[in-house]
């Protein structure tokens, strides 16, 4: 990667800023960081946003399935995120609201008082209005209005941003929390692809290996839609893909690495499906779609 100190002066001219808003430590691993780990090679600046500390999360990787590990979840869980930030490259800030877990039951238990999901939408908006004031994003990714998937951390996540991303270059709103900042993209992350499966399984199918997607295949609704078919947005960034799943195995308590995450070998991925994809929400500049770059119609019009 190039640091800072070897950008020439025109580089230091096109430095731009990403931010990108994610509900639980390891989140930024698993969705995006392949794109964030190439504008940091770029010489852009890049920072994570967890709104929560992952304090619910369960421990999914049986190695770290211990006494120790369980006792002390928080602290571990935020060792992990400082190493995968430094795998990335990235800056990072804990929003610090708690985890509000994954409901589970028939009915649905409630959300626990005081937790994320719950807590007013303002004061959530505040604290990352303040970050973003402070951090002064041109780029913000979140998730859609369906969190990604159903989590009510990650739903809430898109909420705030949202909500944020209007307020933050508001005067009037947050007075307190700094100076004014309007970024002037947002884009939902997206990444569960039935497209993405389907070439994948053909892929190692070809090359007589084991497919990990074939029930999934099997068991997907035909009446659902592929999240490909809202995607604007397409960054090339397999030469990242080994940094993505170093940033990925930090997180040790989430992630298993015999899992299928990493079932699909990189050569295969970069030929196959090597682009990450984004869909434009909000857009203050002019860019034709669809894309190649997060940055597309900022760089023309911004000197960072």
């Amino acid at each position: 990667m190039v640091g800072a100190d070897e950008l020439t002066t025109e580089d230091r001219k096109q430095r731009l800023r990403l931010m990108a808003v994610h509900a639980h430590p390891d989140d930024e691993s698993s969705k995006g960081a392949a794109t964030m780990a190439k504008y940091v090679a770029d010489g852009h600046e890049v920072m994570v946003v967890t709104c929560t500390g992952g304090e619910a999360g369960s421990i999914l990787n049986p190695a770290m399935d211990r006494p120790d590990v369980l006792a002390n979840m928080t602290e571990v869980r935020r060792e992990e995120m400082a190493r995968a930030a430094k795998i990335l490259g990235v800056s990072h800030r804990w929003l610090g609201f708690i985890d509000s877990g994954l409901p589970e039951g028939d009915p649905l238990p409630p959300v626990p008082e005081g937790s994320f999901a719950v807590i007013p939408l303002e004061e959530s908006t505040e604290a990352l209005v303040r970050v973003i004031r402070e951090f002064r994003p041109h780029v913000i990714t979140t998730y859609d209005e369906n969190g990604g998937y159903p989590h009510p951390d990650h739903i809430r996540t898109h909420e705030v941003s949202m909500a944020a991303f209007d307020a933050a270059g508001d005067p009037e709103r947050f007075p307190r929390a700094g100076e004014p900042w309007q970024p002037l993209k947002l884009y939902y992350t997206h990444g569960f692809s039935k497209a993405r499966m389907v070439a994948f399984d053909a892929a190692l199918k070809e090359a007589g290996l084991e497919s990990p997607y074939e029930e999934w295949l099997k068991s997907w609704d035909p009446n659902r839609a592929d999240i490909m078919e809202r995607v604007t947005t397409r960054i090339e960034c397999g030469e990242y893909f080994e940094v993505r799943d170093e940033a990925l195995k930090a997180h040790a308590t989430q992630i298993d690495p015999t899992s299928r995450w990493f079932a699909v070998p990189l050569e295969i991925q970069r030929e196959v499906w090597p682009t990450e994809e984004y869909e434009l929400n909000r857009s203050l500049v002019d860019s034709t779609l669809p894309e190649d770059d997060l940055f597309a119609g900022i760089k023309e019009k911004v000197s960072p």
